[in-house]
């Protein structure tokens, strides 16, 4: 069993459940790193990979409850045209904004004409069933730099967030 503030590293391959769609995988590049406990990946992975040794490699199937939500229709909504002058709107694009706590938010363009935009505020993978083949690399305590990182404290190869991406971060 695998602690919380334990550093965790991991290959993987995420698809849709029941598709050959990959949506996410970082095989044959650098592994994903993230602190156990830290929330910085879905729940249901990090559920997982917690009961997991080194070396072991695993198919999992998390439901949307324990990876992005359902999806929820209430979070489509019209906004004012004029509150996106200056970008060039495209159908299915996704944008990011400020909320009103502060926090980042992401949207996708679902339509728009001269008055309205209609956007999407639920995560990409909302409502979706994820289907992640992983093999648990490596385990290790986290330094007090890392603990002090936060949600942050996870490795994405080129060094950013994957926004939005399968991986399970965020």
């Amino acid at each position: 069993m695998i602690n919380n503030n334990q550093v965790v590293s991991i290959e993987y391959q995420v698809k849709e459940d029941g598709t050959e769609n990959i949506l996410d995988s970082n095989i044959g590049g650098k592994p994903l790193e993230f602190i156990m406990g830290s929330g910085a990946v879905i729940k249901g992975l990090e559920d997982a990979v917690a009961k997991m040794s080194v070396g072991d490699k695993q198919e999992i199937v998390i439901a949307p409850n324990d990876a992005y939500g359902e999806y929820i229709s209430d979070y489509v909504q019209e906004v004012p045209r004029e509150q996106f002058v200056g970008i060039d709107l495209q159908a299915g694009m996704t944008l990011f904004g400020q909320g009103d706590n502060g926090q980042t938010v992401q949207v996708i363009v679902k339509d728009f004409n001269d008055d309205i935009v209609i956007v999407d505020y639920n995560h990409p993978l909302a409502g979706k069933t994820l289907s992640f083949a992983v093999t648990l690399l490596d385990v290790r305590e986290a330094t007090e730099q890392e603990l002090s990182q936060g949600l942050h404290a996870h490795n994405h190869g080129d060094g950013g967030c994957c926004g939005g991406g399968g991986c399970g971060c965020h």
